[in-house]
């Protein structure tokens, strides 16, 4: 299980929600996030968790920490799949890795329950090949292979754009992978993402607290 995240520090995330946030606010809100990501992925049932960083930020207690290789974002989720061969204690002696789920940190609404049943599909004998998890503006939030390799599909495909999920599953398709489409969430990228994200973590996220504090409200920002 991979998370890929960010450092949260001022002007380096969530640059969209600026304005209406403070580059302090839209850190806050981050690091908010991917506090309650890391939980949620801690309760999960996956074997080895891998903390892909770009930054200094630390992995929990248990966890395995890589940093972020690569120019690109496309670069750097394919080689975030290469890369954990070398701390998996499930590869064999060829290099191979167990079947492997990524998914960011700007969906902090997702649960236990998302991951397990999308680790569980790849576990399966006769299950998919790949699992995706398509975001509402056009990207994915989770995506997971049987063979860890098939990542390399993902460097000719471009990032951040409405495009990216529809171009990717084609591209996990054209190498002949049966995909299991995961459930559509919504990830954070602006203000109004922020709080109907929010709206929809439990009681106790940190995240919603995070943006009640600090991400005004449409109608806040109007007067």
């Amino acid at each position: 299980m991979l998370v890929l995240a960010k450092t949260p520090a001022p002007g380096r995330v969530k640059t969209r929600l600026c304005p209406p946030c403070t580059p302090e606010q839209a850190a806050r809100i981050a690091a908010a996030a991917l506090a309650d990501t890391l939980d949620t992925v801690a309760t999960a049932t996956a074997g080895t968790r891998i903390l892909v960083v770009d930054g200094v930020h630390p992995a929990p207690a248990g966890w395995e920490r890589l940093a972020q290789r690569g120019g690109p974002l496309a670069d750097r989720l394919a080689n975030a799949f290469a890369d954990t061969r070398t701390v998996d204690p499930a590869a064999d002696r060829r290099g191979a890795a167990a079947a492997t789920l990524l998914i960011g940190m700007d969906t902090p609404q997702l649960t236990a329950a998302h991951l397990d049943a999308a680790l569980g599909l790849l576990g399966t004998a006769d299950g998919p090949d790949a699992v995706l998890g398509p975001a509402d503006d056009g990207g994915w939030w989770a995506l997971g292979l049987r063979e860890p390799g098939h990542a390399e599909a993902l460097r000719a495909i471009p990032t951040s754009t409405a495009r990216t999920g529809r171009l990717t599953l084609a591209a996990l398709r054209r190498r002949g992978l049966r995909v299991h489409l995961l459930p559509r969430l919504r990830d954070v990228d602006t203000a109004a993402d922020a709080h109907a994200v929010a709206a929809l973590c439990p009681v106790g996220s940190r995240f919603a607290v995070a943006v009640a504090v600090d991400v005004p409200s449409a109608a806040a920002v109007g007067r």
